[in-house]
């Protein structure tokens, strides 16, 4: 059976994949993760940190399509949310980021006409 390639991102999906990863707590979950998927209580023991903190860099990390989260019910009838990495690949080359700005659904910052330089628009400054 022939592999099926993987769909390029687009640069809105990028930037989000490169915003997660760019922090060295959601580095060490997904590296964690790696190993074995694990439910929040235990993945905090794990990485000593607390499950508020693991909470919000796990959204992100979800958000962004790196680790796939899904809630279990255990015989006790606790429900426990389980997390594992989420298959990926990246290859960051410059054609990649010159395709992927195309995309990019910010405005582009545009020229003011008394100053020649790139200003926010309304958009970009909220």
């Amino acid at each position: 059976m022939a592999e099926v390639p993987t769909p390029e991102p687009t640069g809105d999906e990028l930037l989000k994949a490169l915003s997660a990863l760019g922090n060295p707590h959601r580095m060490r979950i997904v590296a964690a993760l790696t190993e074995r998927r694990n439910y929040v209580s235990a993945l905090a023991r794990e990485i000593g940190m607390g499950r508020p903190l693991l909470h919000m860099h796990l959204k992100l990390l979800e958000a962004a399509g790196l680790v796939i989260g899904s809630l279990e019910v255990a015989e006790d009838g606790k429900s426990m949310k389980y997390f594992e990495v989420a298959p990926f690949l990246y290859e960051l080359t410059p054609q990649l980021f010159a395709r992927a700005v195309r995309t990019l659904s910010e405005t582009r910052p545009r020229e003011s006409a008394d100053h020649k330089t790139a200003e926010p628009t309304k958009e970009e400054a909220k």
